[in-house]
């Protein structure tokens, strides 16, 4: 799992500029990506890799940051009964798949849109899951260049069968259709065929800050903490 550290730069856009609802852009934002064979920082809870209920919020409010998580958002917009998207994103999800990139970007831009619309001061974010692969990435580097930088990566390294089996155990409760082994398995070859070259990419850029997920809750949230002190 990994995540983006961001910010976005002042100005995040000219007033003619506006977001997919309309909402005019305001100062550059700057991101932290979450990235991971199940990636999603809520497992920076959980040694990562599987469960809800994230210390990422926590961590946001700390450093100042707000929280996106684009699995998140995915399934909010699946599960919208007016949305356009929701029959996609269930089968892409469903298959193990990453979702078109222009479904993802839009419904980022959206949060952070109505983010800094609120507060234009709110212009850091950490972003949960994203770039999964060479398209989400060529797509984010389109629609954000000149607009926001990535202060660094957050890769939540972690063994491929304890990844599934914290999965597995959140599944018992999460109700997600993605929660089973055919799918996990399906993720994670997705994850080390598509997502792994983008952490090796950023890696190579010495952007990739390296936590190793397979430790406790409490011992992965302190070297989290960590490098966020040098970092955030």
């Amino acid at each position: 799992m990994s995540g983006l550290v961001v910010h976005v730069r002042p100005p995040w856009g000219r007033p003619e500029w506006r977001g997919p609802l309309g909402v005019a852009l305001f100062p550059r934002p700057s991101f932290l990506t979450f990235w991971g064979p199940s990636s999603s920082p809520e497992r920076a809870r959980r040694g990562i890799a599987g469960g809800s209920a994230s210390r990422d919020p926590e961590l946001a409010e700390k450093y100042g940051y707000t929280h996106l998580s684009a699995g998140e958002l995915l399934r909010d917009e699946r599960k919208n009964p007016d949305s356009q998207y929701g029959e996609l994103i269930e089968k892409y999800i469903k298959d193990g798949k990453i979702v078109p990139v222009e479904i993802t970007i839009s419904l980022l831009r959206r949060e952070m849109d109505q983010t800094m619309a609120a507060n234009a001061q709110k212009n850091k974010f950490l972003i949960d899951g994203f770039p999964r692969n060479q398209d989400n990435l060529q797509g984010w580097n389109k629609t954000m260049d000149g607009k926001a930088d990535v202060s660094f990566v957050l890769f939540f390294d972690c063994n491929n069968e304890i990844c599934i089996e914290r999965c597995l155990e959140r599944g018992k409760s999460s109700g997600r259709s993605d929660d089973n082994r055919e799918s996990l398995e399906k993720r994670i070859q997705t994850y080390l065929q598509s997502t792994k070259p983008i952490i090796d990419l950023y890696e190579e850029m010495g952007k990739v800050k390296k936590i190793d997920a397979s430790k406790s809750v409490d011992e992965v949230f302190d070297e989290v903490v960590k490098v966020f002190d040098k970092e955030g």
